[in-house]
């Protein structure tokens, strides 16, 4: 037989130990409290706690699996319906242990183990509302840090096109100087070769009047 990883075990077998485990958690829906043996109590607590986490879903997939552990149709419906929503402001903590006297006859600890319904104080409500508008307060300053961001990201972008086009037509503007320059140069050069063709000219025709002389 396999041996408990979680303490001694409860009952004979494992089989035995889920079942004394499913009809106590199906008392204490029922009635709300129940009163066992402290060792029971705290192996039945992440028991019930899980079960109504998954009333709080309220899905037909948690419904499955409460009716797995639970058989009593009228007690899931009970789970389901009122508990669920007794337990919609809380995060956690829905049983509570509280140790009593010792058992008769065999002195062993005992304990109540009961359901958590009354609502949350004035103080943790404003607490809980609190941490819920800091979380929406940061979501929107955060937004609106990113939109300033992105205007300056904007606004900047649009600076670097008004200079780069200003750079532009500051080049465009010296590109023209220099074509006109270019332009004058080679107009220059051409009078210069017609000058010098005309010199060369005139040399040829002195030279052959020199020679028919």
């Amino acid at each position: 037989m396999p041996r408990p990883k979680k303490g001694p075990r409860l009952a004979s077998s494992p089989a035995h130990e889920r079942l004394m485990l499913a009809n106590m958690s199906t008392s204490l829906f029922m009635h709300g409290q129940i009163t066992t043996t402290l060792p029971k109590a705290k192996r039945l607590r992440p028991v019930a706690e899980r079960l109504i986490t998954f009333a709080k879903r309220g899905d037909l997939h948690s419904r499955r699996r409460v009716m797995r552990v639970i058989r009593n149709k009228s007690v899931v419906h009970l789970l389901f319906t009122q508990i669920a929503e007794q337990m919609e402001q809380r995060e956690g903590g829905y049983t509570r242990i509280t140790r009593i006297a010792n058992r008769h006859g065999d002195n062993a600890p005992q304990a109540v183990i009961e359901l958590v319904t009354e609502p949350l104080s004035a103080k943790q409500s404003t607490v809980k509302e609190a941490e819920a508008a800091t979380k929406v307060a940061a979501k929107d300053e955060a937004a609106e840090v990113d939109a300033a961001v992105n205007a300056a990201i904007v606004e900047g972008a649009g600076a670097d096109a008004v200079e780069q086009a200003v750079e532009a037509n500051d080049t465009d503007t010296d590109v023209e100087t220099a074509n006109e320059t270019a332009i004058d140069l080679e107009k220059d050069a051409a009078a210069a070769d017609s000058a010098e063709a005309e010199a060369e000219e005139d040399a040829d025709v002195a030279e052959d009047a020199k020679k028919a002389e």
